[in-house]
């Protein structure tokens, strides 16, 4: 089936054959698919947690399975104490939504549906809220992912932290959770790159244009990931293009363009046969790279609690797992609120600029 990679950029290949100049696309197709869920120690498929126990042994059942509680005059108040634990929130009454929306991102919403359908699946068996109550959908397009997100059911959204940024106001984003990609990374650092010697200060960019895969959110560029460094002269335009390898050539050969590069693609610099005409100029901080977000609260607390909960857990589930490995990505964490607010702090301070 066909893969998407969610948290990170694809790799490149400076060879297109494993050596050379050709950026390598991650479209593999393989088969296969996940298996059942594994019951951990102390379950029983269909229930909350396994059996009750006494001290001296285990409730009787009756003929027909059910406990029988005559015997055990303590199952009534272990019941009425754990019931609440097992369904600390009601499922949804209409199915929710996960949109994952990566602008510039290898794939299409046809070919990653495959992919999507076993990460809702896993999803509704991690909550607990049962099959077909749980949706997800994939778009590589900015303006079709927003579109998605419009309607009353997409209850969540996986984004990268630009479109997080840009957004995050008018979609009422609460950032829950982030993502871990492939090699345990759960941050991001951004590296401008320019010609040899080109680029010794900000200012040295006026007229110039930056190429990037986070074009559309030049807030983004100008403040998270050139902030620190001093931004970007108003008289520089952000592009956003995924053309990265003709990029770096013209930037090499001596043209007025940057690019400014994720840690995948700036990992691949030192193969190109041209790398010793290029400069990484500066880096940026490291920033959360993809993060898991509630939307315009139409998931309850609970809700959205349980399902921030199911996918930490999803790399413990044998179909959360195989979504998991579909996806490119090894699970969740817990959110970095600290690189975070710093993030969100120097996207606020960048000028509005083209």
């Amino acid at each position: 089936m066909a893969q998407i990679r969610v948290g990170a950029r694809p790799e490149h290949d400076p060879e297109g054959h494993g050596k050379g100049g050709e950026v390598r696309e991650h479209r593999e197709r393989e088969g296969g698919g996940g298996e059942g869920e594994t019951l951990h120690q102390g379950e029983e498929a269909g229930g909350c947690g396994g059996r009750l126990w006494q001290a001296g042994g285990a409730i009787p059942e009756d003929a027909e399975g059910r406990y029988d509680t005559s015997m055990c005059p303590l199952a009534p108040a272990l019941l009425a104490a754990l019931l609440p634990l097992a369904a600390s929130g009601a499922p949804p009454a209409e199915p929710v939504a996960f949109v994952v929306c990566a602008p510039g991102y290898p794939g299409s919403t046809a070919e990653a549906q495959p992919v999507m359908d076993a990460l809702a699946a896993a999803l509704a068996d991690a909550t607990g809220w049962g099959r077909g109550r749980v949706t997800a959908e994939y778009y590589e397009d900015e303006a079709r992912g927003l579109e998605r997100l419009a309607r009353a059911d997409a209850a969540f959204a996986l984004v990268p932290l630009a479109f997080f940024l840009k957004h995050e106001a008018a979609l009422q984003l609460a950032a829950e959770a982030q993502v871990v990609a492939e090699g345990g990374r759960a941050e991001e650092t951004w590296s401008l790159v320019a010609g040899k010697g080109r680029v010794s200060r900000p200012q040295a960019l006026d007229g110039w244009e930056i190429l990037t895969s986070v074009g559309y959110a030049p807030r983004f560029v100008r403040g998270t990931a050139l902030g620190g460094w001093g931004g970007a002269p108003p008289g520089a335009k952000v592009v956003a293009s995924g053309t990265v390898l003709s990029g770096l050539r013209r930037a090499a050969a001596g043209e007025r363009v940057a690019l400014l590069l994720d840690s995948v693609e700036a990992a691949a610099l030192p193969t190109l046969p041209f790398a010793k005409d290029l400069d990484v100029v500066t880096r940026s901080a490291p920033v959360p790279a993809t993060v898991v977000c509630a939307v315009k609260k139409r998931a309850s607390a609970a809700q959205v609690e349980e399902a921030v909960q199911a996918l930490f857990d999803l790399r413990r589930r044998s179909s959360g797992a195989a979504a998991l490995s579909a996806m490119r990505t090894e699970g969740f964490v817990p959110l970095d609120q600290q690189s975070l607010d710093r993030a969100r702090a120097a996207y606020a301070a960048a000028k509005e600029a083209p």
